[in-house]
């Protein structure tokens, strides 16, 4: 009974995310799949790594979801000579009281866009790793609590290197989920030209009203732990996690982190659906993107022209489908 009433509470958010659905498609032609990926992420309360070349819309689809679900935003421009203050913030000394005030950085918001994560060394890189995790920033000894919707959209350009810092694997794995932005195909690029073409008014971040509350969402994120999911189903994650530690391509597979985060993400995924319980296709579609960044291949592998994705897509193969 619970059930068939959470479902029919199910409705309602159903309706709202086909329209945040058709709000980005009226801004960015194509990347539905994107935007499925990006709410998956921030209902599973995780963080996400985009990776895509200049030019693909990152930017403008993160501040674009943080204006549709009512959050507050903040960009950071990662650069070489980025110190961890400039990030957290910083304590300044008041005259007036003789004490020191804090002046809470740029990341303390909901929706937090680092740009060009990879363009800043690792001390910067490094006072993500607490907020990231633990929801929770240390300064000068005082423990600051981040708001529950706190999402971290990291993006990295994939071709220019130079400059660029390796994130590190622990880093990467804080990160729930890596999204590749692909070129638009030749019909959602003649789209975007004969929108600007025909100088119709486009559609503003200006323009853009939420159409999820902060309460809405913090009510879907809760209904994220009632989605059910099957014991076979389980079993059907935790083979595809064993699957990248004994695969002969991979020299270093997915934690448990990882298992944890493949089934949350199928959960919230499966909720985006309509639907309170998760299926072995949600797995299927939500696995590449959670597994893809935690994997080392082996110099063999990578010799053979073999990708993390490639490798995890044949691993996902390997392993029998729970009827």
């Amino acid at each position: 009974m619970e059930e068939r009433e959470e479902t029919l509470n199910l409705t309602g958010f159903s309706e709202k995310i086909n329209q945040i659905r058709t709000a980005m498609s009226s801004v960015i032609v194509g990347q539905e799949r994107m935007v499925d990926l990006l709410l998956t992420v921030i209902l599973a309360k995780g963080h996400v790594l985009i990776e895509g070349v200049p030019g693909v819309a990152k930017t403008l689809m993160a501040r674009m979801m943080a204006k549709l679900v009512d959050a507050q935003f903040s960009r950071i421009q990662f650069t070489p000579d980025l110190m961890p203050s400039d990030v957290l913030g910083t304590s300044v000394f008041n005259l007036k009281t003789s004490e020191f005030n804090f002046h809470k950085g740029p990341v303390f918001a909901d929706i937090v866009l680092v740009d060009e994560v990879n363009r800043a060394p690792a001390k910067t890189q490094s006072a993500l790793f607490e907020v990231m995790e633990e929801r929770q920033a240390t300064v000068d000894g005082t423990t600051y609590k981040m708001n529950p919707l706190y999402t971290i959209l990291a993006t990295q350009n994939p071709v220019e290197q130079e400059g660029t810092y390796k994130l590190p694997e622990a880093q990467l794995d804080r990160f729930l989920m890596k999204i590749t932005m692909q070129y638009p195909t030749l019909d959602e690029e003649v789209t975007i030209l004969e929108r600007h073409h025909s100088n119709m008014k486009l559609t503003t971040l200006d323009d853009v009203k939420p159409i999820l509350t902060s309460q809405e969402l913090l009510q879907l994120c809760d209904f994220v732990g009632k989605v059910y999911v099957d014991p076979t189903l389980l079993r059907y994650i935790a083979m595809i996690i064993q699957q990248t530690r004994t695969s002969k391509a991979v020299y270093l597979g997915a934690s448990p982190r990882a298992s944890v985060g493949l089934m949350q993400a199928a959960k919230a995924f499966a909720l985006l659906q309509g639907r309170d319980f998760i299926t072995p296709d949600d797995v299927k579609f939500i696995a590449p993107s959670i597994l893809q960044h935690r994997l080392i291949l082996t110099a063999e592998a990578e010799m053979e022209g073999h990708t993390p994705t490639k490798v995890v897509q044949r691993l996902i193969e390997k392993v029998e489908v729970p009827k």
